[in-house]
Formats: structure tokens, sequence, C-alpha cells
């Protein structure tokens, strides 16, 4: 399965999420970092829904950019 990671600055460091996994949040000193702690938590929080017997949720979301003349 593939699900779009949304990673942001902080004041501290970075942080990600992804909006079809709600609660699944990870944080990292780098980008690269938080990436790689965000495959992990995601990888556990699936692992924790299948232990629960429910279901996967399905990827929703997609990103794109839109160019604003200024």
């Amino acid at each position: 399965m593939k699900y779009l990671i949304i990673i942001e600055k902080t004041n501290t460091g970075y942080s990600a999420y992804s909006p079809d996994l709600d609660g699944c949040v990870a944080t990292g000193d780098t980008p690269e970092e938080v990436e790689k702690n965000m495959h992990e938590a995601i990888e556990f929080h699936l692992a924790g829904l299948k232990l629960e017997g429910l279901e996967l949720p399905e990827a929703h979301t997609y990103s794109a950019y839109v160019e604003i003349a200024v």
C-alpha cells in the first residue's frame, strides 16, 4: 500500500502525518529522519489494526501544487 505523508518544518525539527491514517504521526530532526520514522509509524499502525481484526484504510488523498502568479 502507498500512503501520502505530509512533512512540516517545526521550531524543533520536522513532523509528519498521513491524512489517510488518523492519529499516525512522527517527528525527527531532519526531513530524512522524519520520513524514516513515519515509515516505521505506519508499519506499526497497520500492524495494530491487523492485530485488532480491523480493516486497513484505503489511501484516498493525493497531493498537487497550484501555481499562482503574484
